[in-house]
C-alpha cells in the first residue's frame, strides 16, 4: 500500500505529475524577468549542500563519464555558472559569489587539495574554462576581483594552458578564444595571436545560410546554435571593438539562421530533439537568448521573447529533476540510454546557458516586449539545403526531415542522426538491442529502417556517406557495404504527411523494416485503446485521444504491423508504441515508396496524401508509380 492505495489503482500520471513538481521550474508562469531569477535561484539552491569544503568541487551523482571523476568534479561546479553568472551581472542579489571565488582559487592552485589538476590535451577541463571565461566578461567585480594575487597569478597560468594544449577541431575553438578574452577583460596576459587562429579555423566551418558544420566531422545539430552562434554572439557583445569583423559576421549569421531556426520550435514550446548532447536540454533555446544578450534584433523582439519562455515554460512541465531537484541526465525522463559517453552528473546545467538573458537589465527590449503569441509563428515548409533539412511547422508539432548525418562518433548514432524525420511531438527512440524480427520491440528503430540479409541479424540506417539536397528535397546515401546501397529522398507531403522514396541496389535478399513515429501507450489498459490500433497489408496505423501516426506502402503490399517498444528506449515518453511496414526484396534494383503520418490530435480516417510536385517529377523521371 501506498498512502492507503494499492498499487493496481495507482495514477502512474499523478506520479509523474509529482516527479515533474521536483523542477525548479515547476510552477513558476515564466513570464518576467523576475520569474528568471527565481528559477535560477531555484536550479542553484539543490547544490548547495553538495559543494567539497574547499568548494571547488560538485559530487552530484555515482554516475561516470569517460573522462576522471577530478573533471567530472569541476565540470559539475563550472556548469552551474552558465546561469549564475548572468544572474549576478543582472544585479541579483547572489549571496553565494565567494563560493565561487574560492572554488575558482583552491581548483587552479596546483598545491591545493581540491587542485582540478593540469589540463591536458582534449581534456574535459578545457571545455569547463569556459564557464569561467564567462564570470570574468560578465562579472569580475564578484568573481575575480575579490580573489587574492596570489590566485589571480595560479589562475592564469592554469587558464593559459588552453593555449598549449590540443582541442578537438570543432566548437571546442570557442573556449581557447573565451579564456583569452576573458583574461584581457581583467587586465591579464591574453594571446591575440591565438585567438585569431581559432578564429579564422572556425570561419572554415561555415557553410552559408547562416549554418555551420561543428569542424572535422560536420554535424549539423544544436551544437550550431547553442554553442557556434551563441559563442561567437557573446563575442560579438563583449569584444566587438576587439574584433569587429567577426563581430559582424557572426551577427549577420545569426540574422539567417534564425529565419529558419523558429521552425525548429512548435507552439506550445518544444523543439525538435536532434542529435547529440540532448541532456542539456533548454540549451536548446539558448540561441534567442545569445541574440538577446547581444542586442541583435533577429526576428521582432516580441516573437523572440515568446521562443524563450515557451520553451522554457514546456521544460518546466517535464519530470527531469530528482526528488531534491537535481537535474537528471536524459531528455523529458531521466535516461541513461540515450545519454553520451561524456555526460556525467554536473552534464545537464550546461542547459543554464539560455539564462544568459538574466544579464539584461528591464530597460532591455527583450525584456520591454510583449511576447508574441504562437499562433503568429509562420507555419509551413522552410528547405534548408545548405543543412540538408527540409522543416515544417504545424499545430502542436515541428518536424525535422534529413537524409541524415555522419554520426558514428556518438553513442547510439544511428538513431541521433540517421532517422527520416524528427519531431517536437513524437520524439525518437534508440535501440537497447539488435534482435530478430520477432523481437522487433527492442531495436526500436521508429521513423527508420533497419534491414537483415538472413532474417535474424538486422542493421539499422547508420553511417550516412552522402547527403544533402537533391532535385528540392532532403537525400541521403547509407551504404553499409559493397552489397548493399539505399538512397533516400524525403519531402512533406500535405497535412501531417512526409513521403520517403528508396533505391534499393542489393545484392543479396533483404527483409525490410520500415516504421512511423512512437506514440505514447500510457492507458493502454483503458477499454477502448485498441480501437485505435490497426494493421493490414500495406498500412499500420496508431490513434490515441492526443496522437496519431501511420505509416503506408505507396509502392506495394508490404506487412503492417503495430510494435510494443520496449520501455524507456524513446526519449519523449517511457512507454510507446509504432506503426511499421514489413517485406521481403530479391536481390536486385528496386524503387519502394512510403507515406507517414503525424499528428497531435486523434484521427479515426487518415486523410489523403497529398504528393508534392517534386516527388511526382522523381517517380516519373524513374517509372515509380504510386499508387492511391
Amino acid at each position: 500500500m501506498i498512502s492507503g492505495r494499492s498499487f493496481s489503482s495507482w495514477d502512474y500520471q499523478a506520479l509523474v505529475r509529482r516527479m515533474a513538481d521536483c523542477n525548479p521550474m515547476a510552477n513558476n508562469p515564466l513570464k518576467t524577468r523576475a520569474d528568471m531569477q527565481a528559477v535560477m535561484a531555484g536550479f542553484y539552491a539543490p547544490l548547495a549542500p553538495w559543494y567539497s569544503p574547499g568548494n571547488a568541487r560538485l559530487r552530484l551523482s555515482a554516475g561516470s563519464a569517460h573522462y576522471d571523476d577530478d573533471a567530472a568534479e569541476m565540470e559539475a561546479f563550472v556548469r552551474p555558472l552558465w546561469g549564475i553568472v548572468p544572474l549576478v551581472a543582472g544585479g541579483y542579489s547572489f549571496e553565494d559569489c565567494r563560493r565561487f571565488v574560492e572554488g575558482f582559487s583552491h581548483g587552479m592552485d596546483a598545491n591545493h587539495e581540491e587542485f582540478w589538476g593540469e589540463p591536458g590535451d582534449f581534456d574535459q577541463r578545457l571545455v569547463e574554462t569556459a564557464g569561467i571565461a564567462l564570470a570574468l566578461l560578465l562579472a569580475p567585480e564578484s568573481f575575480w576581483r575579490p580573489m587574492s594575487e596570489p590566485a589571480k597569478d595560479k589562475a592564469e597560468r592554469w587558464l593559459l594552458k588552453i593555449n598549449e594544449r590540443d582541442v578537438p577541431d570543432n566548437n571546442w575553438l570557442f573556449f581557447r578564444v573565451l579564456v583569452n578574452l576573458g583574461l584581457r577583460n581583467v587586465g591579464r596576459q591574453w594571446s591575440e595571436e591565438a585567438v585569431r587562429a581559432a578564429l579564422e579555423r572556425i570561419e572554415t566551418y561555415y557553410l552559408g545560410d547562416g549554418y555551420y558544420r561543428d569542424g572535422k566531422w560536420g554535424h549539423r545539430d544544436y551544437y550550431l546554435p547553442m554553442a557556434l552562434h551563441f559563442y561567437g554572439l557573446v563575442i560579438a557583445k563583449c569584444a566587438g571593438d576587439v574584433f569587429p569583423e567577426y563581430a559582424e559576421r557572426y551577427r549577420e549569421r545569426a540574422r539567417l539562421f534564425a529565419q529558419d531556426f523558429q521552425h525548429w520550435f512548435a507552439d506550445d514550446g518544444a523543439a525538435v530533439p536532434y542529435g547529440r548532447s540532448l541532456t542539456y536540454r533548454f540549451a536548446e533555446g539558448a540561441f534567442w537568448a545569445a541574440c538577446a544578450f547581444a542586442d541583435e534584433e533577429v526576428l521582432p523582439w516580441g516573437r523572440v521573447k515568446g521562443l524563450l519562455l515557451r520553451h522554457l515554460r514546456w521544460w518546466s512541465q517535464m519530470p527531469i529533476a530528482d526528488r531534491d531537484g537535481v537535474l537528471t541526465i536524459g531528455y523529458a525522463y531521466p535516461n541513461l540510454l540515450m545519454s553520451e559517453s561524456y555526460n556525467a552528473p554536473g552534464s545537464p546545467y550546461w542547459g543554464l546557458k539560455i539564462f544568459l538573458v538574466l544579464a539584461l537589465d528591464d530597460s532591455h527590449p527583450f525584456w520591454a516586449a510583449e511576447e508574441e503569441a504562437p499562433e503568429a509563428l509562420p507555419i509551413g515548409r522552410v528547405f534548408a539545403p545548405s543543412a540538408g533539412f527540409a522543416l515544417r511547422r504545424a499545430p502542436g508539432d515541428a518536424v525535422m526531415l534529413t537524409g541524415g548525418q555522419d554520426g558514428r562518433e556518438h553513442r547510439l548514432h544511428d538513431a541521433k542522426y540517421a532517422r527520416f524525420a524528427y519531431s517536437s511531438a513524437f520524439g525518437f527512440s534508440v535501440q537497447c538491442d539488435v534482435t530478430s524480427p520477432d523481437r522487433p520491440d527492442c531495436s526500436a528503430v521508429d521513423s527508420g529502417i533497419a534491414i537483415s540479409r538472413d532474417g535474424r541479424t538486422y542493421l539499422s540506417r547508420a553511417v550516412i556517406t552522402e547527403e544533402g539536397a537533391d532535385r528540392g528535397m532532403v537525400w541521403g546515401v547509407w551504404q553499409p557495404d559493397d552489397r548493399l546501397r539505399i538512397e533516400t529522398w524525403l519531402d512533406f507531403a500535405g497535412e501531417g504527411w512526409h513521403v520517403r522514396l528508396h533505391r534499393i541496389d542489393t545484392k543479396d535478399r533483404l527483409f525490410v523494416s520500415e516504421s512511423g513515429f512512437s506514440v505514447d501507450r500510457t492507458g493502454e489498459s483503458k477499454p477502448g485503446f485498441a480501437n485505435g490500433l490497426s494493421a493490414v497489408t500495406g498500412r499500420a496505423c496508431v490513434a490515441t485521444p492526443t496522437h496519431t501516426t501511420a505509416i503506408v506502402d505507396l509502392s506495394g503490399e508490404r506487412a503492417g504491423e503495430i510494435i510494443r517498444a520496449a520501455p524507456n528506449t524513446n526519449i519523449r515518453f517511457p512507454r510507446t508504441l509504432f506503426p511499421r511496414l514489413f517485406g521481403e526484396l530479391p536481390a536486385g534494383e528496386h524503387f519502394i515508396a512510403t507515406a507517414v503520418y503525424g499528428v497531435t490530435k486523434r484521427v479515426d480516417t487518415l486523410p489523403p496524401v497529398s504528393v508534392p510536385d517534386t516527388v511526382r517529377a522523381f517517380c516519373a523521371e524513374n517509372g515509380v508509380k504510386l499508387q492511391d
